[in-house]
């Protein structure tokens, strides 16, 4: 079965969309196969792997309703192994359409069980507010990936972010747990970024990730161009910290990708250099 990780985080602005396409981007190109799943209406996950915003297509709205199955409404991207549930505005009247429902919570799990052994990784984006659409996807996930911002108001979140993730497992997911926090457009050379950073490496300890993404020109164009930032410049700072972010959690999960397979049969077979020595030696 697939893992499932939630990119979540109450607090707006943190990079959450632009982490859940790269990571799933940089995981695909593991060659491993990876849904990533677009919870939120503004459907800026959708936008940003080049699908236009389309109100009538079959999207997370029409499987949260129960309307479609994922795999009717998945589709997909430029990236053989990466697929897409789109999302649109339509999922705005989800919140309302669910309060009535049966299991209203449990949409998105009951959903998955169905599709997520046919991949590696489902990667949820999730929207910057605690409804419906981010419960669903909270009891979801298995693990929870955290982006934060270097900056005082991130450490003020974090305790209500602790109480949110405790009160979702002890009505909701008891499994529940966190991945990992990722700190985000991160410039180290303010005093601020650096103090914060320390504070939250000592709070979250062996669960903050040593990768960190930088503040990057080309990750911030990538969208605009409807790509993934590894596809959009592969060699810029912003793909590469992406490609240590999912080597890190594949480590971290002790999962070898097959590419990794192929780096290491290549390194295997790659000839041994031999080295001539003449006298007198040197």
């Amino acid at each position: 079965m697939g893992k499932v990780l939630a990119v979540v985080n109450q607090k707006g602005g943190v990079g959450k969309t632009t982490t859940a396409i790269n990571l799933a981007a940089a995981l695909a190109l593991e060659e491993l196969k990876v849904l990533l799943i677009d919870s939120d209406p503004q459907a800026n996950t959708t936008g940003g792997l080049g699908l236009a915003r389309d109100d009538e297509r079959i999207s997370m709205y029409n499987v949260l309703i129960g309307e479609a199955q994922i795999a009717d409404a998945m589709v997909g991207t430029e990236i053989p192994t990466l697929k897409l549930l789109p999302s649109s505005k339509n999922l705005i009247g989800a919140n309302v359409e669910l309060i009535q429902a049966d299991r209203r919570a449990y949409r998105l799990k009951d959903a998955l069980e169905k599709t997520r052994g046919e991949f590696d990784f489902v990667v949820l984006d999730c929207p910057p507010a605690l409804d419906l659409l981010t419960l669903n996807a909270l009891v979801a996930a298995e693990r929870l990936l955290i982006p934060m911002q270097a900056e005082y108001f991130a450490l003020e979140g974090v305790s209500e972010l602790m109480n949110t993730l405790d009160r979702i497992r002890e009505a909701f997911n008891p499994g529940l747990e966190i991945e990992g926090v990722l700190l985000t457009m991160y410039d180290d050379r303010t005093n601020l970024a650096q103090q914060v950073t320390e504070n939250l490496r000592g709070y979250f300890k062996e669960k903050m990730f040593k990768t960190v993404i930088p503040r990057n020109v080309r990750l911030a164009e990538a969208p605009s161009y409807g790509k993934p930032v590894a596809l959009y410049d592969s060699r810029s700072r912003g793909a590469e910290s992406y490609r240590d972010l999912a080597l890190e959690l594949l480590e971290r999960n002790g999962i070898e990708s097959p590419k990794a397979k192929e780096r290491k049969m290549m390194a295997a077979a790659a000839p041994v250099e031999v080295r001539v020595r003449f006298w007198p030696y040197g």
